[in-house]
C-alpha cells in the first residue's frame, strides 16, 4: 500500500484503535471459562449450549464466540442446527488452565491489574511515576506493597511470573552453559515460584538452586507453588536492598532490575558482585530494547508498563553492560533468545 493509500484509508490506525478491544475479547472469553469448557467437552458446542454451561447470556456470549472466531481462537461449523465452536490449537495449548504451557494466568493479571493501571497511562507519562493510588486507591510508596496488596493479589502475580517461564524459561537457562555453576542464588522476580528454578535442575542436574526473597513470598511460595518433595529448591528470606546477599556461583536476576531505577540496579548488583565466588557472575533475563530506538515493540510496550507500575524501565545491552561495569563484573555477554526474555551474563 502506498503513502497515498495510507492517508486516504488509515488501516494501520484502525488496527491499533482495536487493539484493547482485540485483548479484552481474549481475556474475557479466558475468564467465562470457554476454552477450558470446549477442550473438556467431547466436541463442537453451539452458542446455546456454551451460554448455559457458563451461566451467560445467549445474545452476549454468540457475540463473544464470534468474535473469537475472527481472532483465530475458535472454529466454528455451520449445521443445520446453527453454529458449533470448537478450540483451535493456539487455543487449547496456551488458553486452557489444564496446559502446561497456559498462559491463563498472565492473561488474567494483564486483564484485572495492567489493563486497569492503563487507563491512567496519560498521568503516567505527565507524572513520570506509577499509577497504583489512582488505579486501586493505595499508597505506592511501598512497590511491592502496591503489588501485593492482599495475598488473592500476590498468588494472582506469582501465577503471571510463573506462565511465562513456561513458554521462555528453557530459553533463558539454556542461552548460556552455566554448567561451572553449582549453586545458584534465583533473587525475586523469578519471582518465588520456582518456574525458572525448576529449568535450572532440568538443564542441570548437579546444581542446588535456592530462592532469595520477602518472607511473605517465600511463604506463599511454599504453600501454593514448590511442593515439600522438591528438595533441590531451597529458600532465603530477606529484602536484597536491605539484608546481605549469601555467597554463591551464579545469581539469577529475573524480571528485577526492570521495576528499578539505574541507582538501586546499581547497589543491587554491587552488592551481588562482592558475595558472586571468584569466575561465578550474574544473569540478567529481560526484555532488551533494542540500541537505535526502533523496538522491538513488545519490550517498548513492556518498558511503558513499567512506567505506570513501578519505578523501573526496560534497558538496552549497552544500559545493562554499564551497569554491570559499574558494579564490577567482567566478560559481558548478551544474548537474544528470539522470544520476549533474552538474557545477559557478566562474570566476575
Amino acid at each position: 500500500m502506498s503513502c497515498t493509500e495510507d492517508l486516504e484509508y488509515p488501516q494501520l490506525l484502525i488496527q491499533y484503535s482495536n487493539g484493547f478491544l482485540i485483548s479484552k475479547v481474549m481475556f474475557t472469553a479466558c475468564e467465562l471459562g470457554v476454552f477450558d469448557l470446549l477442550l473438556e467437552s467431547e466436541g463442537p458446542l453451539s452458542s446455546d449450549a456454551i451460554a448455559e454451561r457458563l451461566g451467560a447470556s445467549t445474545n452476549g456470549m454468540e457475540r463473544l464466540l464470534d468474535a473469537c472466531v475472527g481472532l483465530k481462537l475458535l472454529g466454528v461449523e455451520i449445521k443445520s442446527e446453527g453454529a458449533f465452536y470448537r478450540n483451535t490449537e493456539l487455543s487449547s495449548l496456551y488458553l486452557t488452565k489444564s496446559s502446561p504451557k497456559s498462559q491463563y494466568h498472565h492473561f488474567m493479571y494483564y486483564s484485572k491489574t495492567i489493563y486497569l493501571c492503563w487507563q491512567y497511562l496519560t498521568d503516567a507519562v505527565r507524572d513520570g511515576r506509577n499509577q497504583y493510588e489512582r488505579a486501586f486507591g493505595i499508597s505506592s510508596k511501598d512497590l511491592f506493597g502496591a503489588l501485593y496488596r492482599s495475598e488473592e493479589e500476590m498468588i494472582k502475580f506469582m501465577q503471571f511470573l510463573n506462565a511465562f517461564w513456561s513458554i521462555c524459561g528453557k530459553d533463558v537457562i539454556a542461552a548460556f552453559d552455566l554448567s561451572p555453576s553449582f549453586m545458584i542464588w534465583e533473587p525475586m522476580g523469578g519471582g518465588g515460584v520456582g518456574g525458572l528454578a525448576k529449568e535450572c535442575i532440568s538443564l542441570y542436574p548437579n546444581s542446588t538452586v535456592t530462592i532469595y526473597d520477602l518472607p511473605k513470598i517465600v511463604q506463599v511460595a511454599k504453600e501454593h507453588f514448590i511442593p515439600p518433595e522438591e528438595c533441590r529448591i531451597t529458600f532465603h528470606e530477606g529484602d536484597f536492598f536491605k539484608d546481605p546477599v549469601p555467597e554463591a556461583d551464579l545469581y539469577i536476576l529475573a524480571r528485577v532490575l526492570h521495576d528499578w531505577a539505574d541507582d538501586k540496579c546499581l547497589q543491587l548488583l554491587t552488592k551481588v558482585h562482592k558475595s558472586c565466588k571468584p569466575g561465578g557472575g550474574v544473569l540478567i533475563v529481560e526484555t532488551l530494547l533494542n540500541e537505535d530506538k526502533t523496538g522491538p515493540l513488545e519490550a517498548q510496550l513492556f518498558s511503558v508498563i513499567m512506567l505506570v507500575q513501578t519505578e523501573g524501565k526496560e534497558r538496552t545491552p549497552t544500559e545493562h553492560s554499564k551497569l554491570l561495569t559499574a558494579a564490577g563484573f567482567r566478560e559481558i555477554q548478551v544474548k537474544k533468545t528470539g522470544k520476549f526474555f533474552d538474557v545477559v551474563l557478566g562474570r566476575k
